[in-house]
């Protein structure tokens, strides 16, 4: 079933959202609407939290996961860090990387079985996202366009 969404009169909902197996991440200071569209579909399987990174609220954007883990930048606070592990399954790791592009949604596109990054991440940021996610790690574009987290989404279901 689909369902219809904005954030604030914004239709693309994944910059301030990001949604895995294991649970939903929601920006802080939209209309109550959008936060319960989330809840009322989602909460009595996975939790919908609400947060923000380094104060902003797209936290699509800014974050990238699987059902394993989650990967936020270096911007995020000390207190947003532990917001997110005191709230998420005990068994995702929360990982704050060093990395220089750090809006994470637009550079990584991953499911819970590989991850394309942009082609300019650091060697490190590559292992980071292969070994807290696990899974195995391509460089690569889509369509010519480096920033494969806004260019491409992927699931784990096989057809």
């Amino acid at each position: 079933m689909a369902t219809r969404c904005a954030f604030e009169n914004c239709h693309e909902i994944g910059v301030f959202s990001a949604l895995t197996n294991s649970y939903c991440l929601t920006g802080i200071g939209g209309s109550e609407n959008f936060y319960s569209i989330f809840e009322s579909e989602l909460s009595q399987h996975i939790p919908v939290v609400h947060a923000t990174i380094a104060g902003c609220r797209f936290v699509g954007r800014t974050t990238v996961g699987n059902r394993r883990g989650i990967l936020v930048p270096n911007t995020t606070s000390d207190i947003e860090l532990q917001h997110l592990r005191n709230t998420l399954p005990d068994n995702v790791v929360v990982q704050r990387i060093e990395e220089r592009l750090s809006a994470l949604g637009n550079i990584v596109a991953c499911n819970d079985h590989v991850a394309l990054v942009h082609p300019d991440v650091d060697r490190e940021t590559e292992d980071v996202i292969g070994d807290v996610l696990g899974v195995e790690v391509f460089r690569q574009t889509v369509g010519g366009q480096a920033l494969v987290g806004s260019y491409c989404k992927f699931t784990n279901q096989v057809s």
